[in-house]
């Protein structure tokens, strides 16, 4: 009998027992009740104590701040859908019409949703040895450059690199008002990318202190946009 998903299992590295699980981790819920929202959060749980374990050995001076920050940086959605776009995910995915014709296959939360469903596919299909092994290959090359001398960088910078990144306008600011005597002023600055409906507001006690305010906030809108999309 042919198999539709073989070409995929070579690509991850692992021949599911149970078929049934690696078709409902491609399933959006999108396509009906029956879909990868459970196998995601297993997923989720699972990606998270995996990497986690790694960066425990991998970094033994590191403190837990710092271990933090680059876990979030491996297991963010956008790391999970350049995964997905490794694999060309997006051609395995079972999509209801509706996404199917905005080009659901393409959107970065659902391929990062559906790493996490096979992660939590493939623990239930072979255990946790064999999911560990398979979450380690699939991002190896992304652990081994991790450095603890890697720069965190700053709102604006990051904000700025993912608007070049995405071919979209630059963030614009813009000081409404600077308040109070020349040692203790207040700096009102805006921040605007067409992505968010409206400028967002911000204070400091210099206009860099709040461009960087403002760009946080923003970054977190992008990200609570992406997990809601």
């Amino acid at each position: 009998m042919n198999n539709p998903f073989l070409k995929l299992s070579q690509r991850l590295g692992h021949t599911f027992t149970d078929q049934s699980l690696v078709e409902l981790a491609l399933t959006h819920r999108s396509k009906g009740v029956q879909n990868n929202e459970r196998l995601e959060f297993l997923g989720d749980s699972i990606l998270s104590l995996v990497i986690s374990e790694d960066l425990y050995q991998r970094f033994p001076e590191a403190k837990e701040g710092k271990l933090s920050r680059l876990r979030a940086r491996i297991v963010k959605g956008k790391t999970l859908a350049e995964v997905a776009k490794e694999f060309e995910l997006g051609d395995f995915l079972l999509l209801g019409s509706g996404e199917l014709k905005s080009g659901g296959h393409k959107r970065d939360s659902i391929l990062a949703d559906a790493v996490e469903a096979l992660i939590g596919a493939i623990y239930l299909d072979a255990g946790i040895d064999v999911v560990r092994e398979r979450v380690l290959a699939w991002f190896a090359s992304r652990l081994d450059n991790l450095s603890l001398e890697d720069p965190i960088k700053d709102p604006k910078t990051q904000l700025q690199e993912i608007q070049q990144a995405a071919g979209s306008r630059l963030p614009k600011y813009e000081v409404l008002s600077v308040d109070g005597p020349t040692n203790e002023q207040v700096f009102t600055v805006t921040c605007f990318i067409p992505e968010i409906d409206a400028p967002v507001e911000a204070e400091g006690s210099s206009r860099r202190n709040a461009e960087q305010t403002a760009a946080a906030v923003v970054l977190k809108q992008l990200q609570s946009d992406e997990e809601s999309a």
